[in-house]
């Protein structure tokens, strides 16, 4: 009866998780609250999920990249990474899968997505490449280098330790490598082909509709003085990862050639998204140009405000510049920059840029519908444009200038916490928790920004083990592990070997893949001692095929990129099935190349003793 509980359990699960109706999160903890109510699970065991160490690890790693990020880490390597983007869309992907895949050959895979998650977002958008293009790839690529070593991922660690209680002898360091490594190489070279054509091109969507990566035009002025003067122009637009469309010196348009010398006094025409165009205001060497400033001196940080407003339709701004209306005298905000919707015809953005080149200040630019201001100014002020009628508030910006100087300091807590926990010196959770912490102690990071995680990754991450303790404990997995057993052995042992990995697989789905491969685990061995076969082909087979979890979102590095990337539980069917059939073949046929099912001078009398001889009860 808990079989049929339980199995019913994971079918309502994978409907929900599939239709996508209601938010993930919500899907998963519908599937606590079951396992609860059925009393197939106490309501401590149900709820035991939440506790777990990985569970709490995952949360300190996603707050100590928040640690990353403010101290300008995530800004400095993915404006390394995007520098692959100038090759094509399908360079960037190779180049950051081989990057996190070699990362991934010696730290988990989990710890490996949440640390590359900022990077990867921060490259996608210097590199103008939607992040639904390149997180799933983030994750797929984690998972694949995870194959390559023993220590890649906690799944191999689980079953090499599992091992012993069959009779076998402990996974090698590199003994996955004969398979892991080709199977990693594949893995990518599918993913960087296929990921164009059937991932989705996804944003999140912003207030009032709009998207939220908006680019923007402002105009920043290189003074005499500047640390840019006598450099090329490559400087900032690589080094700082800065988008100069082009430069004006002396009322003349110059073009924004990368071998331009710069000689101070020029102004330049920057365009990016908003925390792009903030970043040019805390750059020394660089300064944004108003023409007329706000005089902060008797304000206080915390009054002033950053906002984005939009000019509404009706507006009397439409078609007069903010010069002409005296913006500054009339509102007291400054604008620092302006985004032209994508919408209105291409043209108008081509007589903006124009008028820019003609030597027109941003200022002198008359306005349209539609129209997007970056605007800073008192906090009073900004709510007196609550009437809506000039302009459109959509809401403030909460910007920190990047801690550069903390940045090394960021680094060594990170990975120290990072190895402290992977060399067993403290918990992983106790290492996490410390170094986050750490963090927050030393101004690495502000606490509210350490906790601004994303919380549907720890509730779905928690009910999806709790999943996995009913399958064990109602002895469903080991009763569809016995019907593939049965079924597989008419088709010889590679046959077997298929359906040990098939159900390996899909059980990874519900269930975590650690526990996936330790119920398949006995259920292979004893198919393959009642075959007359080398057990450790299969074992080694359900190890790998644990780890090829790429058809839901379910496994932990997926839940990691799930909201970041705007996903649908279809996006990781469409890619993860064609990916996971093909590794899944390759496997089925080099598997046995590896680790024969017969060893050369093997006892045949020996290989057909019974299971109960062969294999010590765990």
């Amino acid at each position: 009866m808990a079989i049929a509980i339980v199995l019913g359990i994971v079918l309502v699960a994978l409907v929900l998780f599939s239709i996508d109706l209601v938010p993930i999160e919500v899907s998963s903890l519908v599937v606590v609250c079951l396992l609860a109510l059925s009393g197939v699970l106490t309501p401590g065991q149900a709820f035991e999920g939440f506790s777990n160490d990985t569970v709490i690890f995952i949360f300190t790693l996603l707050a100590m990249t928040e640690g990353l990020a403010s101290t300008g880490v995530v800004q400095l390597i993915g404006q390394r990474l995007a520098f692959f983007a100038r090759f094509g869309h399908q360079t960037f992907v190779l180049a950051m899968m081989v990057v996190v895949a070699v990362f991934s050959t010696v730290v988990s895979n989990t710890v490996t997505t949440a640390a590359f998650l900022p990077v990867a977002i921060g490259a996608a958008q210097r590199a103008k490449v939607p992040k639904s293009k390149v997180l799933l790839p983030l994750a797929y690529a984690s998972m694949l280098g995870g194959m390559v070593l023993l220590y890649g991922t906690s799944t191999n660690l689980v079953a090499s330790a599992a091992f012993g209680r069959f009779g076998l002898a402990p996974i090698g360091v590199t003994e996955l490598s004969p398979v892991g490594l080709p199977v990693a190489v594949l893995g990518i070279l599918v993913v960087v082909f296929l990921g164009p054509l059937l991932l989705p091109t996804r944003e999140g969507k912003g207030a009032v509709g709009d998207w939220v990566l908006r680019d923007y035009l402002t105009e920043a002025v290189l003074p005499p003085d500047s640390r840019y003067v006598g450099k090329e122009l490559a400087e900032i637009t690589q080094g700082l990862g800065l988008r100069v469309i082009g430069l004006i010196r002396d009322g003349q348009s110059l073009p924004a050639v990368p071998a331009y010398r710069l000689v101070g006094d020029e102004r330049l025409i920057i365009e990016g998204n908003r925390e792009d165009i903030l970043r040019v205001k805390d750059l020394k060497g660089l300064e944004l140009r108003p023409d007329v400033r706000l005089s902060d001196t008797d304000l206080r940080p915390q009054d002033m405000l950053l906002v984005e407003a939009t000019v509404p339709i009706g507006s009397s701004l439409i078609g007069r510049s903010l010069k002409e209306t005296l913006f500054l005298e009339r509102y007291g905000l400054v604008a620092l920059a302006l985004h032209r919707k994508p919408a209105i015809q291409r043209l108008t953005k081509l007589q903006l840029l124009g008028r820019l080149f003609g030597g027109q200040s941003l200022s002198s630019l008359p306005l349209s519908v539609g129209d997007v201001l970056l605007l800073r100014g008192p906090r009073e002020r900004v709510q007196q444009l609550a009437d809506g009628i000039n302009l459109l508030v959509l809401g403030d910006v909460e910007y920190q200038p990047p801690r550069y100087g903390k940045s090394l300091l960021a680094v060594v807590l990170f990975l120290g916490a990072l190895a402290l926990g992977s060399f067993q010196v403290l918990p992983l959770s106790v290492a996490g928790l410390a170094g986050m912490l750490a963090m927050i102690a030393t101004g690495c990071v502000d606490a509210r920004r350490a906790f601004r995680v994303d919380w549907r990754v720890v509730l779905l991450i928690g009910s999806m083990l709790a999943l996995g303790v009913a399958m064990e404990e109602s002895g469903a997995g080991r009763f569809l592990g016995g019907l593939a057993a049965g079924l597989g052995e008419y088709g010889g042992p590679r046959m077997v070997l298929m359906a040990m990995m098939t159900l390996t697989i899909l059980l990874s789905a519900p269930m975590s893949n650690q526990a996936a491969a330790l119920v398949m685990l006995p259920v292979a061995i004893g198919a393959a001692t009642k075959l007359g076969v080398e057990p450790r082909p299969f074992a080694m087979g359900v190890t790998l095929a644990a780890s090829c979890s790429f058809i839901t979102p379910l496994e932990p590095s997926c839940v990691l990129v799930y909201g970041p990337g705007h996903y649908r539980f279809t996006d990781f069917f469409r890619l993860g099935t064609p990916l996971t059939a093909l590794l899944l073949a390759f496997l089925v046929a080099v598997v046995p190349l590896v680790w024969p099912f017969q060893r050369p001078g093997a006892d045949p009398a020996r290989s057909r003793e019974p299971v109960s001889e062969r294999v010590v009860p765990p």
